[in-house]
């Protein structure tokens, strides 16, 4: 009796699983390319990786999508340059990245701004990250999800950073983004702005003398065979944007947008498991590869960079809704 039981509601399991694969009446089939800059054994790798999944078994492959890591497809602003006149269908960038796009995409990425993966992530997901999505969708991107990538740390082949000033005359490498690139300098380096694919050339060339990412985008990367500092600093946060042709968006039937828009939540989840676990694990795994790791008090790092908030808001306009978002967030806590 237990057997026949257990086999009747495998059996039901099964049915259900097979009506909810068959929900998706398909129409027209899909075949997308999504291209993004760095490795594939990374956390846009495991984001976009679990987006693909979603999405196919959703729909039975009705839509599929092809995954071009390593800057395949172009640099990321390429990239984002081709979602926008439709010539790619979907790309993975960093949100500082769109600031190109649209200003207001910088906010995200000030310096000390979040404190930690879950607040950053609260607050992308209430009404200042609607606020850039709809900035976004002026300019025919249609964001998916914001995901996180990771808190930025310091390296370079010069000297530790104990203290702010030991950043004085370090030739920097930085992403086109025009926050990022005033931090920097507020803080004493000489910024070089380059594609990520050519920093790992730079560095061992000394064209410049240090770069500035995620634990994990360091090591995967192999900055650290180049590398011999790593200053633990929290400088930016850094988070990715799912982004796809808002022209192909649009275009799609209701039921396929929610399938894709459900797909950006598992993307998301994957990249926020992969951030907070690789934070983790990757400290250890620099240990051996660095001369020196400090741990700098960033207090007089913070007062060198309210310039570049008090910048950015002359050139964007207000963002109170942003910090009073975080401010809300943390009294909370």
């Amino acid at each position: 009796m237990k057997r026949t039981l257990l086999a009747a509601a495998a059996c039901l399991v099964a049915f259900a699983h097979v009506t909810t694969a068959q929900a998706y009446e398909c129409k027209q089939k899909y075949s997308w390319k999504l291209g993004f800059n760095t490795v594939k054994e990374s956390i846009r790798g495991a984001a976009t990786d679990a987006f693909k999944k979603v999405l196919e078994e959703k729909t039975q492959k009705c839509a599929t999508v092809q995954v071009f890591p390593g800057e395949t497809l172009g640099t990321e602003q390429e990239m984002i340059e081709a979602i926008q006149l439709n010539a790619i269908d979907m790309t993975m960038c960093g949100g500082g990245a769109l600031s190109n796009v649209n200003p207001l995409f910088g906010a995200t990425t000030l310096p000390f701004l979040f404190r930690d993966f879950k607040e950053a992530q609260t607050i992308l997901e209430g009404p200042f990250g609607d606020r850039l999505k709809a900035a976004a969708a002026e300019r025919n991107i249609q964001v998916l999800t914001f995901a996180e990538l990771g808190f930025a740390q310091i390296t370079n082949s010069a000297r530790p950073i104990n203290k702010v000033d030991d950043l004085y005359g370090l030739k920097i490498r930085s992403p086109k983004e025009n926050t990022l690139i005033t931090t920097m300098e507020s803080l004493g380096a000489s910024v070089t702005p380059m594609p990520f694919s050519e920093v790992y050339l730079a560095l061992s060339q000394k064209v410049v003398d240090g770069q500035f990412n995620p634990l994990d985008a360091i090591y995967e990367n192999k900055f650290h065979e180049v590398q011999k500092y790593l200053a633990l600093v929290n400088v930016f946060y850094y988070n990715t944007v799912l982004a796809m042709s808002k022209k192909l968006y649009d275009g799609l039937d209701p039921e396929l947008k929610k399938i894709v828009m459900e797909a950006g939540k598992a993307a998301q989840a994957a990249a926020y498991d992969y951030a907070v676990k690789k934070d983790a694990e990757m400290i250890e795994k620099m240990k051996p590869h660095f001369a020196e790791i400090t741990k700098p008090d960033t207090d007089p790092f913070q007062a060198k960079v309210q310039v570049v908030y008090e910048n950015f808001t002359k050139k964007v306009g207000d963002i109170s809704d942003l910090t009073n978002s975080i401010k809300a967030y943390r009294a909370k806590k």
